[in-house]
């Protein structure tokens, strides 16, 4: 069966570092780079209306997970909707995870071995097995545009044996995963993608490795795994750095789970196109939100009479209609709206920033933008 491209046109290089602009082609529509991409775990962008995620933050992609859609709603369910768009209501670009991280999360409950990994389910404790096979067979059914391969995540700290070992692993299931997509059809009459993963912990010479044998697949894009995972942030750039200079310029590069406003920021530096975290949803729904001159903590006793908009900014309607005295309340009360307008401006947030640092390659001063941001939001306010 013969693969379909997805296609990807890189517009500009930034001068003074390696950060890219371009444009990332789906059935779905197109995707600007740096993009980010909200989390929508089950199929939900949590607390967030479709119309609102569509309206109000405006995201050229989301993301879903393999191993919670799989457990529920399920397969049957998933395909007789005609897969997760229809099921959804979202005429987008969906990226699925291929659930390696979920896996690695349950280190408690899951045994790894060649063929695959058995784990027990959080929800009701049966047990299930996913296989690179099986993940590539349920995300066709799920029906996401941009499919993962299925990977082993390494914790941090990690050993380098067992990182190597783990690697290794990797790579093996990644033929696997391959030879599989190749010779399955795509279900829903759209194309699908395969992003192959590059992992090797925070070693060097394993990320080395990883990228090259990655590049060597020959795939429409690549992704970074396994930096997400509690490593220091210098680390995190030292292994981005390494395994970019190495990737082709020609193809998406997707740094998974990554992070703060500031890690985006300097990680598009190192040339990476795509992110996705859950921390502006998550952080939204505690309290937290971000600004472009640093951190608030909403529920705070400082800002019970600031009666100012939450963010003069105004990045989603959210930021001038609601004080910041009013979320605050919300949240002391236990109001479910003020986790929404939190995740709502967050989300709103990071895609400005995104978009932000697009016109900023395109016009050329990326750096000196980049480097006043970083400082600016590294802040709590």
């Amino acid at each position: 069966m013969s693969r379909m491209k997805m296609k990807f046109d890189l517009l500009q290089t930034d001068a003074n570092s390696q950060a890219r602009a371009g444009v990332v082609h789906t059935d779905h529509g197109a995707i600007e780079t740096p993009i980010f991409m909200p989390v929508g775990t089950v199929g939900t962008v949590k607390g967030v209306h479709q119309r609102e995620l569509k309206e109000d933050v405006n995201p050229d992609i989301i993301l879903a997970n393999t191993y919670h859609l799989y457990l529920r709603p399920g397969m049957e369910v998933l395909e007789k909707a005609g897969g997760l768009h229809q099921f959804m209501n979202w005429d987008r670009p969906i990226l699925t995870d291929s659930g390696g991280y979920q896996v690695y999360s349950l280190s408690a409950n899951r045994k790894i071995k060649e063929e695959g990994v058995k784990f027990k389910s959080h929800i009701d404790g049966s047990y299930h097995t996913f296989t690179p096979e099986r993940a590539m067979d349920i995300q066709r059914s799920i029906g996401a545009d941009i499919i993962m391969a299925f990977d082993e995540c390494t914790p941090y700290p990690c050993e380098f044996n067992y990182a190597r070992r783990s690697m290794h692993m990797t790579h093996r299931w990644l033929k696997r995963c391959i030879e599989r997509f190749d010779n399955t059809p795509d279900k829903y009459g759209f194309t699908q993608t395969l992003f192959p993963i590059i992992q090797g912990s925070t070693y060097t010479d394993l990320r080395k490795q990883s990228a090259e044998f990655v590049a060597n697949c020959d795939m429409d894009a690549n992704a970074i795994g396994g930096l997400s995972v509690g490593e220091p942030a210098e680390e995190m750039y030292a292994m981005t750095e390494v395994v970019t200079a190495i990737l082709p310029k020609d193809k998406p590069r997707y740094l998974m789970g990554v992070g703060t406003p500031i890690n985006l920021l300097e990680n598009v530096a190192l040339g990476i196109d795509m992110f996705d975290c859950v921390m502006p949803t998550r952080n939204g729904r505690n309290g937290m939100i971000f600004t472009t001159h640093g951190s608030i903590n909403i529920k705070n006793k400082k800002w019970e009479m600031d009666f100012s908009p939450l963010d003069e900014a105004g990045y989603a309607w959210v930021d001038t209609e609601y004080s910041k005295a009013y979320v605050r309340h919300l949240f002391t009360v236990n109001e479910m709206l003020g986790r929404q307008i939190c995740t709502i401006h967050n989300l709103a947030f990071y895609l400005w920033l995104m978009r932000e640092a697009r016109k900023h390659i395109l016009a050329g001063d990326f750096r000196t933008w980049k480097d006043q941001m970083v400082k600016q939001m590294d802040n709590r306010l």
